[in-house]
């Protein structure tokens, strides 16, 4: 699976999913903040087990399944404002190594 193969399958299902295309960036917003919240969650409690501090655990599968619901939600919302996230990332990255004077550079794969 890469980028693309995301996207086309992102684009795929929404069709499928909201026949109407009602669904809004606000939905969007909220869809992602409510996966990273469930991510974050997943986080303090395997910190909390490494911690030896008692309390409800958690497992990398569980956490790798919310940070999977991140990236489908974070592709979601560039697909719906037209944005090339595979670029906007290369170009964030590249601008932070920058700004800091550091040499490692992200270059998009042909």
């Amino acid at each position: 699976m890469n980028y693309k193969t995301l996207r086309e399958a992102n684009y795929a299902r929404q069709q499928e999913w909201d026949t109407e295309n009602r669904i809004t960036l606000s939905y969007r917003g909220n869809e992602l903040a409510g996966e990273v919240g469930e991510a974050c969650n997943l986080i303090k409690k395997l910190e909390r087990e490494r911690l030896g501090i008692k309390g409800s655990r958690a497992t990398r599968e569980q956490l790798a399944e919310e940070l999977a619901d991140v990236m489908i939600c974070l592709d979601l919302i560039a697909m719906h404002e037209g944005i090339d996230l595979v670029k906007a990332v290369q170009d964030k990255f590249n601008a932070t190594s920058k700004k800091y004077e550091l040499e490692t550079r992200l270059e998009l794969s042909s």
